[in-house]
């Protein structure tokens, strides 16, 4: 969804904070059978069956494809709507309607995002399908209908406030709109932080606390996250209900202040041992103890910057070369939406790869920490954390061996072989050296049981 793109542009949350929302782990009681091992438990590296690399690959291959379609078709839906005169229709309704400017937002907005999105739905239906197809997901369709519906819900509300604040100072300040839009989102994106997982992560999934049906796991993650040096209590330490729609592992920690919290997929509680769940939400903490959060949301204003300067300059040229084909006023202007999201679209799609190289980088540390804070929690750490990987490459179908360009274009974190095989050298302990990030983890540490 094209629109969905402008909405977290501005608002900044696409850039907060690098979740693992796709590469957590799963169990560790004994070693995959597709994965290659040495003797002692060692898992040397990720493989797959030729069946399931097979189908990994052809999976792989097509959510790539559907990926550079999905903005192909973005792209010619925009252009299409500006060449159509969509938008300024819609300013027109809402000029007739009401003469209120905050009304006109309330009626415009929602309009031309709903036709964007409505218009985009044959991708996500697809892109769904895939899931299905591939077992990622076993989400029915009403259920995954009704989800959209949501999704639309908090896109206007967002949206609404968003188009409010960006249209009042464009009309202001039309030459440094781009600077006071950008003062304006910058707390909006640690509120989007805050508020995330107490008001929108709910509305898709039921979240019940971990300690009511793992007392002991829940106990252990306390532990580990003491150990971590940012505690967070059992009362915010939670089992979320994926299994309902999906068949994917994920432990996370989300939220800022108060609303931090540390989630379990009721999927990875059913497929990991509780050391392989500990390897994760250490993985986890080390977004947060490394300063991971305060870097993404430095990170998302500075490139949220670059590209509301650039969007303003971008727009002023395309209004004068095209303003008048496609009934637009001005930047000031309801129905110049559109031309800014086509703009922020692009570059965000430009961008990709530096983003992605961005979080790869961040991940890594994060695979680091994790190995650091569980060293001599848990027995055999480097072989949980490499059995974790190469069962959530099972589980989600990553292909073994993707190439240079694939990795530079679509891979957020390290792809699994090179994780697996960082997990089983990393050993400053033997070699007499201090961890880089977890002094307090040493061999002398109790294991959690």
């Amino acid at each position: 969804m094209f629109a969905v793109t402008f909405v977290l542009l501005t608002a900044g949350l696409c850039f907060a904070l690098p979740a693992d929302a796709q590469q957590p782990p799963p169990p560790a009681a004994a070693p995959s059978s597709a994965a290659a091992t040495a003797p002692g438990g060692q898992v040397q590296g990720y493989t797959l069956t030729p069946g399931e690399e097979a189908k990994a690959i052809a999976y792989a291959h097509a959510r790539h494809e559907l990926y550079f379609l999905d903005v192909a078709y973005g792209i010619l839906l925009l252009v299409l709507l500006l060449q159509l005169r969509i938008a300024p229709m819609y300013r027109d309704w809402a000029v007739q309607w009401t003469d209120s400017s905050f009304g006109q937002i309330l009626i415009f907005t929602p309009l031309l995002l709903l036709t964007i999105d409505v218009l985009s739905l044959p991708i996500a239906i697809w892109e769904h399908r895939l899931a299905l197809q591939y077992q990622q997901s076993i989400q029915d369709w009403g259920s995954w209908l009704m989800d959209w519906i949501k999704g639309e819900g908090v896109e206007f509300s967002v949206a609404i406030l968003m188009v409010w604040i960006l249209f009042g100072v464009i009309r202001k300040s039309p030459r440094k709109w781009w600077f006071w839009f950008w003062l304006a989102a910058v707390p909006l994106i640690i509120l989007g932080a805050v508020v995330e997982p107490l008001i929108v992560e709910p509305l898709f999934f039921k979240f019940t606390p971990l300690a009511a049906s793992e007392p002991l796991l829940a106990a252990n993650i306390e532990q580990m996250t003491v150990r971590a040096g940012a505690p967070i209590p059992q009362s915010r330490i939670f089992e979320m209900n994926a299994s309902t729609k999906l068949k994917e592992l994920n432990a996370y920690v989300t939220g800022l202040g108060a609303s931090k919290r540390v989630v379990v997929w009721d999927t990875t509680i059913h497929r990991m041992s509780p050391n392989e769940i500990l390897f994760v939400t250490g993985h986890e903490m080390g977004h947060y103890v490394l300063g991971h959060v305060l870097r993404g949301i430095l990170f998302a204003c500075a490139v949220l910057l670059i590209f509301l300067n650039l969007a303003f300059r971008a727009l002023q040229w395309m209004l004068a070369r095209w303003g008048e084909a496609w009934a637009i006023r001005g930047p000031g202007d309801l129905a110049a939406l559109p031309v800014l999201i086509l703009l922020l679209s692009v570059f965000g799609f430009v961008f990709t790869p530096i983003s992605n190289a961005f979080s790869r980088y961040l991940e890594h540390q994060a695979d680091q920490y994790g190995l650091e804070v569980i060293h001599g929690l848990i027995p055999d750490a480097p072989v949980v954390a490499a059995h974790s990987f190469q069962i959530l490459g099972e589980v989600d179908l990553e292909e073994p061996n993707p190439s240079t360009a694939v990795k530079f274009w679509f891979y957020n974190h390290p792809p699994l072989d090179e994780r697996m095989r960082f997990a089983q050298s990393y050993d400053p302990w033997s070699e007499g050296r201090s961890p880089e990030f977890v002094k307090a983890a040493g061999p002398g540490s109790s294991p959690a049981k």
